[in-house]
């Protein structure tokens, strides 16, 4: 009698907890390498909230910031095996996949970072999104980091002004051309290794957003900064594409309109965080801040073209073309 009690009491506790189980949240991990006071960081929290919202908790999402499960090295593997569902790493990581991608290291090919949000939302943005799909990558947006602004301890206004002279730079291809189409040096160097190598004229120079020279302090030992705003440091979010497209199509919608609205304070946040690095720096008086002329920035556009031509065929030359015409508004 006790054991039927007992047999009967279990089938009870089994029927309740079935369809609780059948109703459980999707649980969408969000890793990404950054502090959370960051745009970055700030989106991907804001992300969180807008999707569990719009989905009427069908989802949770759980925030894992700088590097808590996965760092740079790791995170792309991470989320092509299931592992992650979502992250949101520099543009620079995806040359490996595509070489499309490299048209955002072009240099001087963006007039400003309004141009790069007509290109971005432009067909041939959203069709770069879905270019790493067949490798199980999908991207579902693009988050700003900033334009890059160019430093030495001169003047830099024209091409020529930049010749002979030693610059950090990224690992990249595209970069390493650009400075050698200057006749100047381009030098790999770690994010965290620039500060010491400025200071101590292990480089000249260095490219970066307006927020990086002013957290990093690269403007305490740089004379000049010159406005070029002539390269964009941009993160793409990026999903398993396999298991985004198992997704119900309703589940996409709340999704993809939650990341729109997380990509909208993410843009605002750093071109905000910008403007005020920018502001300090001038205030500092460490640092004079150049503007160019129409007629310089011509000049280094004309002089970057053999680097466009150089990488043409691997990036493309329709979305360059497109590129160049999102440059202008109307």
């Amino acid at each position: 009698m006790r054991k039927s009690i007992l047999a009967l009491a279990s089938i009870a506790v089994l029927g309740l907890v079935g369809p609780a189980a059948a109703q459980s949240p999707i649980v969408i991990k969000f890793s990404h390498v950054v502090a959370e006071n960051t745009p970055k960081g700030q989106a991907a929290l804001k992300f969180k909230e807008l999707a569990e919202k719009y989905t009427g908790g069908k989802v949770k999402v759980e925030v894992y910031p700088n590097s808590q499960l996965f760092g740079d090295a790791k995170e792309m593997e991470a989320v092509a095996l299931g592992d992650v569902q979502f992250i949101a790493p520099s543009l620079s990581k995806f040359d490996k996949f595509t070489k499309k991608i490299q048209l955002f290291d072009l240099p001087f090919l963006f007039n400003d970072i309004d141009a790069v949000d007509r290109f971005q939302e432009g067909k041939a943005g959203q069709d770069l999104l879905k270019s790493m799909e067949a490798k199980n990558f999908l991207g579902l947006a693009y988050w700003h980091n900033g334009m890059k602004q160019i430093s030495a301890n001169k003047p830099l206004l024209v091409p020529e002004d930049a010749k002979g002279l030693k610059f950090r730079i990224q690992a990249s291809d595209i970069l390493a051309a650009q400075f050698q189409q200057l006749g100047a040096v381009p030098q790999k160097l770690a994010f965290s290794e620039v500060y010491q190598a400025l200071q101590v004229g292990t480089v000249d120079g260095q490219e970066n957003t307006w927020s990086n020279i002013f957290s990093q302090k690269f403007y305490e030992v740089q004379k000049d900064i010159t406005e070029s705003n002539h390269g964009v440091i941009d993160y793409m979010v990026v999903v398993n594409a396999k298991w985004w497209n198992g997704l119900p199509k309703d589940l996409q919608d709340d999704l993809k309109k939650a990341m729109d609205e997380a990509t909208k304070v993410n843009n605002e946040i750093a071109n905000k965080l910008n403007e005020e690095a920018k502001q300090k720096i001038q205030a500092s008086g460490a640092s004079k801040i150049h503007q160019l002329s129409a007629e310089q920035r011509a000049k280094w556009v004309e002089a970057m073209k053999p680097v466009w031509a150089k990488f043409e065929g691997a990036i493309g030359k329709d979305l360059i073309d497109a590129a160049v015409a999102s440059n202008k508004s109307n």
